[in-house]
């Protein structure tokens, strides 16, 4: 139900829910929960708070969303705020519930759509802090198109040390090398996380933040703050006040999430090092705007975008190091004034974005965190698609080049995550194994689990460069290494990766775009004559409903497919 932006009245939604004789019992109930007389002819705002103390990504979220909704009242909208659910990537990895947590991209999406269409809501702030948050609430503005923002929760500050979540995954695997003694791994596990905030490297949280703040859906450094700080506070008020704004501007998502402010996205994703994620996400936001993006977009934009960025996992610095320069801003107008970027394209502030960065200031002398465009850490992208034998529909890899361009090495075969962690801290792991990681993607997990703790293990036993990693789930924002993911079609469809026996013969190769198994033709055909799907993990609930509905993670893993897709 779209209204034309020349409309006078800014309430084309809410006004069904409130006006005349027939609303009364609607204005009635709402007056319980906080309504005066004036606050019916005000835009309604609705808040999704993603707040919960599950998390340190979200446990300060309750705060912002406050905030975001005194600014909304305070520009003349009345504001509700609502919550979502959150699940603790960090939390739960490695273990049967990391299942849960891309399905809890869909299960936000389709909560904050459920509950802004029911009420009426003309216009929307969404504030994410883990992971799916963040595509979980994109997703769910592009469907319903009505006036929006996105607001990041904001990054964790450093631990002691230097250290962060991922110190803690690969001490894990120093431990179980002998390199780390039991009251060091303790003082890690102690020090390493030291407040609110999303994990603190370019990992999937800042990585995604980053993407959408370029995509032109969040204000100015939202998606470079820390989450304690007084500018995420203000960011938090000026969203709402904005929001009010967009409203009665009559300026929609879709005007803004064009595919033009996606390459946007993607380029700032790789310029940053960003996460084997934001494929996945990018894609699946696309799909809820309406926009036709694919994986081979990624390797278009990649081939003329540099990275520039040293930051963690595979450089040395945090997001933190990267606000004290200031954030991603200067890196953007870089890439805008070098034609990477388009600045034509409008964002939630109402000015391009080359408006936007048209008086932003270039990063301090000496500074070593962002390199400059003639000096990369990588000529092109460091997310790789890859096609084959292996991978008919594409793969996804994570290659900076510290890991070498390619790797050929003989197949260790597991059925799931938990199996190769084992062989990993038992050091049944050997120089030259290619780790085959299968029956983890989206049907077949069912949830595309993430690989931080097999990954962080290999890094932990020194073996980063010298094994490389295969499946058809995918990988932690924080996963470095020769990795290899998103493997499609998946195991569990009947994909070659099912197909793979141990000591057959692996070659990736980054050069080339390539990922083969060397066996013929001949061979893999018996192979598939032979092969029996698995039984499902779950024949019941939110797993199985996933799974039966989920599309391969080629297309973004989305679960609101409409016959034509």
């Amino acid at each position: 139900m779209r209204r034309s932006k020349k409309s006078s009245d800014p309430r084309p939604y809410s006004s069904l829910v409130v006006d005349g004789v027939k609303q009364t019992a609607s204005r009635a109930m709402l007056r319980a929960v906080g309504y005066k007389d004036a606050d019916f002819a005000k835009p309604a705002i609705g808040v999704a708070s993603t707040w919960s103390n599950l998390t340190p990504c979200n446990m300060h979220i309750d705060d912002l969303a406050a905030r975001t909704a005194a600014g909304a009242n305070r520009a003349g909208g009345k504001s509700t705020i609502f919550g979502t659910i959150t699940v603790s990537d960090g939390i739960s990895m490695g273990t049967p519930g990391m299942r849960y947590s891309l399905v809890s991209r869909e299960v936000i999406a389709d909560s904050i759509e459920t509950v802004v269409g029911a009420q009426g809501f003309d216009g929307l702030v969404a504030i994410g802090g883990c992971d799916k948050n963040m595509p979980g609430c994109m997703m769910a503005i592009a469907r319903l198109d009505r006036p929006a923002i996105f607001v990041y929760g904001g990054t964790i500050q450093p631990g002691a040390g230097h250290t962060d979540v991922v110190s803690v995954f690969e001490a894990i695997g120093g431990h179980a090398q002998g390199s780390v003694s039991d009251r060091q791994l303790h003082q890690i596990e102690c020090k390493a996380i030291p407040g609110p905030g999303s994990c603190g490297g370019m990992y999937t949280a800042n990585t995604m933040a980053s993407a959408i703040e370029a995509l032109g859906m969040s204000l100015p450094n939202s998606s470079a703050q820390e989450a304690v700080s007084r500018s995420k506070r203000d960011d938090c008020r000026r969203a709402g006040e904005a929001v009010v704004k967009l409203v009665r501007l009559g300026i929609r998502p879709r005007d803004i999430m064009t595919r033009r402010a996606f390459e946007n996205a993607i380029t700032m994703v790789i310029a940053l090092a960003g996460s084997t994620n934001a494929v996945l996400h990018l894609l699946a936001m696309a799909h809820s705007a309406g926009v036709r993006l694919a994986l081979d977009d990624f390797t278009r934009i990649g081939r003329r975008v540099p990275v520039l960025a040293d930051l963690r996992p595979s450089g040395r610095y945090m997001m933190s190091e990267l606000i004290q320069i200031g954030g991603i801003r200067p890196l953007m107008k870089t890439l805008l004034e070098a034609g990477l970027l388009h600045g034509d394209c409008l964002t939630v502030s109402g000015r391009t974005m080359a408006e936007e960065l048209s008086g932003v200031r270039p990063y301090p002398r000496g500074q070593d965190v962002i390199r400059s465009l003639d000096d990369p850490i990588k000529r092109d992208s460091h997310l790789v698609v890859l096609y084959g034998n292996l991978a008919a529909e594409g793969a996804v890899a994570k290659i900076t080049g510290k890991e070498g361009l390619s790797f050929t090495g003989r197949a260790r075969v597991f059925e799931g995550e938990e199996r190769c962690l084992q062989a990993i801290l038992d050091g049944k792991v050997r120089a030259g194994d290619v780790l085959v990681i299968r029956n983890e993607g989206p049907k077949g997990g069912p949830g595309m689990r993430e690989m931080l703790s097999p990954t962080g293990a290999i890094m932990g036993r020194g073996l980063g460069d010298k094994v490389a990693l295969i499946t058809d789930g995918r990988f932690s924002g924080g996963s470095h290494g020769f990795v290899v993911g998103h493997i499609t079609p998946e195991a569990a469809v009947g994909g070659a990766i099912a197909l793979v026996r141990n000591g057959d013969r692996i070659t990736i190769d980054a050069g080339d775009r390539t990922i083969q198994l060397h066996v013929s033709d001949a061979e893999l055909r018996r192979r598939k004559n032979a092969w029996k799907p698995r039984r499902p993990y779950a024949r019941r609930g939110v797993l199985a409903k996933y799974a039966r509905n989920v599309s391969s993670a080629s297309l973004g893993a989305v679960t609101d497919r409409d016959a034509n897709d």
